[in-house]
């Protein structure tokens, strides 16, 4: 092969080679080299949509003032929050219609506004759970507050997990705390804050409401939040939930028995037709496999109610 041959074929090739490169790379490659936020494709959203804020509002029928615009802010907040949570929201609703018919009641005996049903439901979602800081049970009590307000608390028993013991003691903090304030706005943050916090913050501020007080991020949200799911429970279709009531949690259905004697709980429960699973769900309040009761002690156990 000659010399010319030879660079003839050379220069096809390579002008073959360089037509095939800029054909993939036309075709094929132009998108891959795209900035990945170009590629993304936007995604629906179905019914996601800003929330219309009440016109007026009320905690304890103490009216809250919209008019000032942070307060009408971080109501929309937890509106929006809670509306769009839909899984714990839905279940608040599961729970509240088992245990608010437990909880209403024993409020209105004690003369504590029915609103403050809403402020357990936020504490614990009406779950038997602990806290980081040691609170406990629906009503999130501490050791030290429940013991006084009379609450049995040992290795045996702990009485924060009875749902009535502790919706008794928690009303006794409630009641205390209106002696002291005379606002029920005020005594609500106090139970997130304490008696002796709110009252040095209003007046270190010099200010006589809750919602001209400066507070920190917990307690600052913790009315509006009362407010938020009280909002959405009285209207929930308004907040785009559709609450069946079919779906929801039944009460439980009672009947008692009072135990006088040290017992093994186990053996009891089988002794009672149930199980000692039951046993514990019906008394949340038992934190060992037996109890010791003094000569004169007894407890009046819950137990599913028979036909």
């Amino acid at each position: 092969m000659t010399d010319s041959r030879f660079a003839l074929y050379i220069s096809i090739a390579s002008l073959v080679t360089f037509l095939i490169v800029a054909f993939f790379r036309k075709e094929g490659k132009t998108e891959i080299h795209k900035p990945v936020a170009e590629q993304m494709q936007p995604i629906a959203f179905k019914n996601a949509k800003t929330i219309p804020i009440p016109e007026k509002i009320d905690l304890a029928g103490e009216n809250v003032p919209l008019e000032i615009d942070d307060v009408k802010e971080r109501l929309d907040k937890e509106l929006h929050i809670n509306s769009y949570w839909h899984n714990n929201t839905i279940f608040l609703f599961k729970r509240a219609n088992r245990w608010f018919p437990v909880i209403e009641p024993i409020l209105a005996e004690y003369g504590i506004p029915d609103d403050f049903k809403y402020l357990a439901l936020i504490e614990s979602g009406l779950e038997n759970v602990d806290s980081y800081a040691g609170a406990a049970g629906f009503w999130q009590i501490l050791k030290s507050t429940g013991r006084e307000y009379g609450l049995e608390i040992n290795r045996d028993v702990d009485q924060r997990y009875d749902p009535v013991l502790s919706t008794r003691a928690a009303c006794k903090y409630l009641k205390r705390s209106y002696a002291k304030f005379e606002d029920w706005t005020l005594v609500a943050a106090s139970y997130n804050r304490g008696m002796r916090g709110m009252q040095n913050a209003l007046d270190n501020q010099k200010v006589d409401n809750f919602y001209d007080l400066m507070l920190n991020d917990e307690t600052s949200r913790y009315v509006f939040r009362i407010l938020a799911i009280k909002q959405i429970f009285e209207s929930p279709e308004s907040y785009g939930l559709d609450i069946v009531k079919e779906h929801l949690y039944e009460p439980f259905v009672y009947r008692y028995d009072t135990v006088r004697n040290s017992i093994d709980w186990v053996d009891y429960a089988k002794a009672q037709g149930t199980t000692y699973k039951t046993l514990r769900i019906y008394n949340p309040w038992i934190q060992d496999d037996d109890i010791r009761i003094g000569r004169d002690d007894y407890y009046v156990m819950s137990l599913p109610a028979t036909n």
